[in-house]
């Protein structure tokens, strides 16, 4: 399988990262930056030079915060980007095991935080109701969950492949 084409794709998307002057300001936004590897600003010349990034353990650091994009004084659509290359990755198979474990709860369970006894002790003692408004709550809504994953092809995405 070739490699795909990233910077095409991106550009395809109305999501131009060639115009990027490399000023910064982005990666100084990035509440995530803080506190991973994450640099907003390398994933952004990694995408213009059409380099391989989607193995690249940063590119699912991003917290989706939108800062960088509404910071941009170029006006790139930077969480799109990321977004749309995470997207790639995960077309090729390519998703951090933490990212792939979420996605198999998802599959499961009808999302990615399954609700013990433990929280829903604290959720009463919290004044919540003890299951919140998800298919635990609605177990009959999991079939239509399961079904609307399987319609978009998610459960075969989330699939590892093999090499």
């Amino acid at each position: 399988m070739s490699e795909p084409d990233v910077l095409k794709t991106l550009q395809d998307a109305g999501l131009d990262v060639l115009t990027c002057m490399q000023c910064g300001t982005c990666s100084g936004s990035c509440p995530s930056g803080r506190y991973t590897s994450l640099n907003t600003r390398r994933i952004v010349r990694k995408a213009r030079k059409n380099s391989d990034m989607l193995h690249d353990d940063d590119l699912w650091m991003c917290a989706t915060c939108y800062n960088c994009q509404e910071r941009c004084p170029r006006g790139i659509k930077i969480v799109d980007a990321i977004l749309m290359i995470r997207t790639i990755a995960v077309h090729e198979g390519i998703m951090l095991p933490a990212h792939r474990k979420i996605s198999e709860l998802v599959l499961k369970h009808g999302h990615a935080v399954p609700i013990n006894d433990a929280t829903k002790e604290k959720r009463k003692n919290l004044g919540l109701e003890e299951l919140p408004e998800t298919v635990h709550k609605y177990p009959e809504a999991l079939a239509d969950v399961k079904t609307l994953l399987e319609s978009c092809g998610f459960d075969k995405l989330v699939v590892e492949k093999q090499e």
